[in-house]
């Protein structure tokens, strides 16, 4: 082999190697909490995958999340450990909030591709730095808000383009609750104590604070590791609508938050309002209270001129609008002589009276999904993409603009006034 055929052969053997990683994608898992626990079971109903590495501050999620492998992870003292590990090829990170950004930084630098739970980041500006360092690297960052990989939302998504909608111009979403466990109080392990929780490991770039149970594992309670109902739930139901609107962020935002009941042990509000304004021609109100179930969870009405789609967790009903102009109970307040001539006129007779007499009822079309786990499908799309290295569409600049809509609502609240972006900075405006 000459000098010229070596680096050809050279050459593309390392383009292979970052266009298709190991025929089995090696996947490590940092932070092994419940939904981890969840997505480590979705990831292996992915073939050509396998956990091989997880790492967690609490001793007994590790044990539990080596066992769900069939004793095939290891285990890694920290995340820089398992990132120094040159066989993996990616990981999820699934720490709390304020740990987001830090070890995604530090996975990028590693040469890993990145699946993030939802929110990407703990404050806007963090994510303008993650897709600087992902478009630099060349790497995969895809977040993990799955409704978008449901058929449901698919199809909702075929049905507005088509202009089954009309116009839509009104989004409402809610995603309320009524359990303790739903407000995040968790229960905690018997067993939990400084010698099998690693505090130092869980508090991070977080303030320093004394041991605390409640903190360590009900973290989404507490301002210094969460943003509460916004970047939890609010960050499902608007990439959900950035997907299907085809939108990027709101230009103003206003919202109020209030704790009425779960007030032990807790900071941010259990009941939660905003509305948020889109440049494109769309107003979308969100809602979530922890004191009553009624609405659901992940409700969204799309309403439009033409007609409405309601989805919820793997269903979408679609229901046109059946609208008939009835002026008759103007005109017959009228000389009687004024109201027989409106209804003798054409264009009356063409606008009211004719589609009155045959109207029809509105019928609703439900479609539901055939696969009931969009987490499965979600992981599906980012192994694809591993290997591709071509994108999803929920990759680090639409995790950074959902999370961003939560930010901006916690600030709303915050400072008690409105909150406006900066599309050209591209973060909260000043």
């Amino acid at each position: 082999m000459n000098r010229r055929d070596f680096l050809t052969t050279a050459a593309a053997l390392a383009a292979n190697a970052q266009a298709a990683p190991n025929a089995r994608i090696q996947v490590g898992v940092i932070g092994c909490g419940a939904r981890a626990h969840e997505l480590m079971e979705a990831i292996m109903q992915n073939p050509g995958t396998e956990i091989v590495g997880v790492v967690d501050a609490y001793k007994g999620r590790v044990e539990r999340a080596i066992d769900r492998t069939k004793q095939r992870a290891k285990a890694y003292a920290s995340h820089h450990d398992l990132l120094a590990d040159r066989s993996i090829d990616a990981v999820v990170v699934a720490t709390p909030d304020h740990w987001h950004k830090p070890i995604i930084l530090d996975a990028l630098a590693a040469g890993k591709d990145v699946y993030s739970e939802k929110p990407m980041t703990y404050k806007a500006s963090d994510g303008r730095e993650i897709i600087r360092a992902a478009q630099a690297g060349g790497r995969i960052v895809q977040v993990g808000s799955q409704g978008i990989s449901s058929q449901s939302q698919r199809t909702a998504k075929e049905m507005i383009r088509a202009g089954k909608l009309g116009r839509v111009t009104m989004i409402r979403a809610a995603y309320n609750r009524n359990t303790a466990s739903g407000a995040w109080i968790y229960p905690i392990p018997p067993d939990a104590s400084p010698k099998t929780v690693n505090w130092d490991m869980f508090l991070g770039p977080a303030p320093k604070v004394p041991f605390s149970l409640e903190r360590f594992f009900r973290w989404r309670c507490f301002e210094d590791y969460s943003g509460g109902i916004a970047t939890d739930l609010f960050v499902h139901l608007c990439t959900t609508i950035h997907f299907l609107m085809d939108a990027t962020m709101p230009a103003r935002v206003v919202a109020m938050g209030e704790l009425y009941r779960w007030k032990e042990q807790r900071e941010v509000p259990d009941t939660l309002n905003a509305v948020l304004e889109y440049p494109q021609g769309f107003t979308v109100n969100l809602s979530c209270t922890f004191n009553n179930q009624s609405a659901g969870e992940g409700a969204f009405q799309f309403h439009g001129t033409e007609g409405t789609i309601s989805l919820g967790f793997g269903t979408l009903a679609y229901t046109p609008e059946n609208v008939i102009e009835d002026n008759n109970w103007i005109v017959e307040s009228w000389p009687k002589a004024l109201e027989d001539a409106y209804y003798r006129d054409p264009k009356v007779i063409e606008t009211e009276v004719a589609p009155a007499r045959n109207r029809k009822k509105a019928e609703t079309q439900v479609f539901k999904d055939s696969k009931s786990d969009s987490t499965i499908e979600h992981f599906g799309h980012f192994f694809d993409s591993v290997r591709s290295r071509k994108p999803y569409w929920e990759d680090a600049v639409a995790g950074h603009h959902a999370a961003a809509c939560a930010h901006l609502i916690n600030l709303s609240v915050k400072q008690k006034k409105m909150t406006e972006w900066d599309f050209e900075l591209d973060d909260i405006r000043a």
